[in-house]
């Protein structure tokens, strides 16, 4: 029996270019995800651009705004409309979080001077970051943050600390975890191998290997050992990390 891979198991999952999980039922944010999975890894979304084009208007926070944004430019789109709605404020900041900052220069592909002393002036002593202001930095928030530096350029000393930091959160199986002691999992693994990708730092190929692990039949990935869940959004953000590929994609 041929192994099914996880491209056509996420596209056996769509429906008119909506992607949903097993039993659930289809939105932009989980679409968005599948079709960075699938463009990352060279695969084809066949409808999905006009089902996310269609769901702009219903968009409500900066996350949700940069990550259809994010996926619309990975089909080839200018998603000018929803850039122009990203809020950037005095200090920097984007949107309502720190989480949105980040998401927010990896949707505008740019970040402006304000906005890069904003993110460096919230890295924690201990090199992350975390979601909201003056959080608990963690895996997943440190690797996103060190998407948006690649965008901004920077290098230097915060990229070699926030690596550190990212690399103190692989356990012994290969995988990485989101906090100390939560147990490694597939997505802060894919997080941490395309944060890594981003810093121009090779993954470790055991991180690899933990993914392989939790490979399933159907082409699927498990959440973690323990865990089955949401496997249509684990299986995408795995395919972008196996594809050694940060944010934003450069359409092709």
């Amino acid at each position: 029996m041929l192994a099914v891979s996880p491209v056509s198991f996420l596209q056996t999952h769509a429906s008119s270019g909506a992607f949903a999980e097993p039993g659930g039922t289809a939105d932009a944010a989980l679409s968005s995800w599948a079709v960075l999975g699938l463009r990352a890894a060279g695969a084809d979304a066949p409808g999905s651009l006009a089902y996310l084009q269609a769901q702009e208007p219903s968009l409500r926070t900066s996350n949700d705004i940069a990550l259809v944004a994010l996926a619309e430019q990975a089909l080839g789109a200018r998603p000018d409309a929803l850039r122009a709605r990203l809020q950037v404020h005095p200090s920097g900041q984007i949107g309502e979080t720190l989480n949105a900052t980040f998401w927010g220069v990896l949707a505008l592909d740019r970040s402006s001077l304000a906005t890069t002393r904003f993110i460096l002036a919230h890295q924690s002593r201990s090199g992350g970051w975390s979601w909201y202001l003056n959080g608990q930095p963690d895996s997943n928030d440190t690797a996103a943050a060190l998407e948006a530096l690649r965008v901004a350029r920077v290098r230097g000393k915060p990229v070699a600390r926030a690596v550190a930091f990212l690399r103190s959160f692989q356990n012994r199986d290969g995988g990485f975890e989101l906090t100390t002691g939560r147990g490694s999992d597939a997505q802060s693994t894919a997080w941490a191998i395309q944060g890594l990708v981003a810093a121009g730092v090779k993954p470790p190929r055991n991180a690899f290997a933990y993914l392989a692990r939790l490979k399933r039949p159907d082409g699927s990935y498990r959440y973690s050992a323990k865990y089955l869940t949401t496997p249509v959004w684990v299986t995408s953000q795995v395919l972008a990390a196996l594809a050694k590929k940060a944010f934003p994609l450069t359409p092709s």
